[in-house]
This record gives structure tokens, sequence and C-alpha cells, in this order.
């Protein structure tokens, strides 16, 4: 485990700077396994540090939020050797399933549990009740928790994600047919339902990208191509494992429509890297991926939500889509605008680093 991996500060904060012990997974910068929650991770720690901040990362090995006992032996010995009264901001997936590791250091540590998604458990009340600030990077996930525990709602901030500008999507030929999916190949992100939609539209011209790894459910994506291959549609579906940097900034570049068919979902940052470069988004109306969404000034929605679990609204909202030349543009226009009220990390950082402020007193 690394004991405390420093994140370079600028100079200028130096002769002020405030510090920071943050825990993360273990998996924080695998390639093989891209996460939302690690790339917010990632931006923050790196926000912090360019405003004068002292970050010390602790990646914590394990299967979180499912730990084994040398996890929790490793972060009970890093909670142990943090010294006292230290700002320590705790990833949610590992803060939520230890109470029992976090109470004993409750009055002696600021603890900081950042929430990406919820648990909905005892267990993730008792641990947030250890807190001096709790931060989520929605307000879906705040009301969520204060509904689910008996929390103060003046201790529960939203430090939303940002999203790096971008090039503006070309737009392709006029059919829109060019769809992309990046997600874990999962169930709980409704890759069976976008396949069973598809099959629907067999006869109708489409290509599909799916950028995400594809071993967390292997099970799922052998049933996946076999379906696709029974349908004939095998050519039609790259399932193109999980893509970062150039190769998924390609991938957005080549893509007319984003679809997110997520049985559940936090936030949804996909969807506004998606709106960063102009591209429409069809989603489930689940969770905080409206409010990812958004609306344009003029209140426009840029894209389509549909009800979560149900292919066959999904089949109809893509048919729509590849059947309607004035919804691609209407809805490509309003991408275009929400484009324009998208904010970037350094709002976020300055966010969450106003939560640690007080919480420093």
């Amino acid at each position: 485990m690394d004991a405390g991996r420093p994140t370079p500060a600028h100079a200028s904060g130096a002769s002020t700077r405030r510090t920071v012990h943050v825990v993360l997974p273990g998996d924080i910068d695998d390639p093989g396994t891209p996460s939302g929650g690690n790339t917010y991770d990632r931006r923050v720690c790196a926000g912090l540090g360019e405003r004068g901040w002292a970050v010390h990362e602790h990646p914590v090995p394990g299967g979180w939020p499912h730990p084994d006992s040398a996890a929790r032996a490793a972060l009970s010995r890093l909670l142990a050797a943090t010294p006292d009264d230290a700002v320590v901001l705790v990833d949610g997936l590992i803060a939520s399933a230890v109470p029992d590791l976090l109470a004993p250091h409750a009055t002696r540590l600021r603890l900081v549990p950042l929430v990406h998604m919820p648990l909905d458990d005892a267990a993730e009340g008792r641990a947030l009740a250890t807190a001096r600030a709790v931060v989520t990077t929605s307000e879906w996930t705040r009301r969520r928790l204060l509904a689910r525990h008996w929390l103060p709602a003046d201790r529960i901030y939203v430090a939303p994600p940002g999203v790096t500008p971008a090039p503006v999507t070309p737009a392709g030929d006029a059919a829109g047919d060019r769809l992309l999916c990046v997600a874990a190949v999962t169930r709980h992100k409704g890759h069976d339902l976008l396949v069973d939609a598809l099959c629907v539209l067999a006869e109708t011209p489409w290509t599909l990208v799916c950028a995400g790894t594809l071993t967390r459910e292997p099970d799922l994506v052998g049933r996946l191509r076999d379906r696709l291959v029974g349908a004939g549609l095998a050519h039609r579906v790259r399932l193109a494992g999980p893509l970062t940097g150039p190769a998924l900034d390609a991938a957005y570049a080549a893509a007319d429509l984003l679809v997110l068919p997520s049985r559940g979902e936090t936030y949804g940052m996909v969807v506004t890297e998606a709106l960063a470069r102009g591209v429409p988004v069809l989603g489930t109306d689940v969770g905080g991926l409206p409010e990812a969404l958004g609306r344009t000034p003029d209140g426009v929605v840029p894209g389509l939500l549909v009800p979560p679990d149900d292919a066959a609204a999904l089949a109809g909202a893509l048919s729509w889509w590849l059947g309607d030349d004035e919804l691609r543009s209407r809805l490509r226009r309003a991408a275009l605008a929400r484009r324009d009220t998208l904010t970037d990390w350094p709002v976020t950082t300055a966010r969450l680093a106003a939560v640690l402020e007080e919480v420093t007193g």
C-alpha cells in the first residue's frame, strides 16, 4: 500500500498549504477498470494540489465495498498511523463499508466521506454518522442519503463532476446511426436491454460501439455475444473493451448518439462527456442521470429519457431517433447549447475544497 504519495502543489500556495489525506480504492489507476468514481477521485486529487493543498494519497487494495480481512487490516493500520486532527477524505466505497473501523477515529480525525454511489444499508448510515462532513457527487445522491439515514442536512454537501472541454464532434451523415455506449458491460448498465432493443431494429441501419470493461460479468458478455450472433448482428456491434485517453476521444468523435440504458446511475459522467462534444444522449430516467443530462438555458432536454429496465421503450426511442431527421437536428442543437453551460473540473475542486476548509476550521 502506498504510504501517502503526495500530489504536487503549486509553489505559490506552499506557504499556506493545508493538508488532506485521501483514502482511495486500490484500483484507482488501473486502466483495465476505468470508472467514473476513479476518474473523479483522480481529478480532485490533482485539483486540490493545484489549489495549494498538500495531498497525501493512500490507495487501499481490496474488493471495495466488500473488503476481505487483509483490506480491512490495511485500512485499520492506515487510520491508526494518520496524525491527530488530520483531514481525511475517504472514498465512499471504502468509508460506507467499514463503520466499525471509522468509529474509533471519529473524534481524533476529521473524516469526510466522498460518496459516489450510495449503498443504502445500515452500515453506510453508521459510517456517515462518524463524519465531520459528507460530500456527494450529485443532488440526487444527497437527497437519497438524507432519505435513508438520520443525518444532519447541513453536513451533506454536493460537488458534481466537472467535464473537460472537448472539440465538437462532427455531425456525420444525416442518418445519425453511429451509436456509442460508454460503460462497463454489466447488467446494471443495461447492456442486455440495449441488445434486446437493437434486435428489434435489426432491419434499420445502425452500428454500435460498446466501450467498457468486459471482465466484470463474463457470463453476461458471453450471452450477449451469442444473442448478437443468433440475430445476425455481431458485425454491427463492437465490444471494444475499456477505452481511455485518445482511444475514447476517437470513439466520441465517431458517435452520433450516446446510449446509456442503466438500471441505476448516481450521476453519469459519460453523459456530460458526450454533451461536451455536442453529442445528444439517450438514457434512462433513473437516479442522477437526468441531473447530468440537464437542460439548455431555454429549457430543452438535450436527449431522450426512457424508463429503466424497459427494452421496448428503449427500442421505441432508438427508432424515433433513427427515423426522424427533425428530432436529430433539434437534439443536436440542444446538446450544443447544453455544452456551453457545463463546468470544468476546477469548479468541482473549488466546491470540495470549500468543504475541506470548513472542516479544517
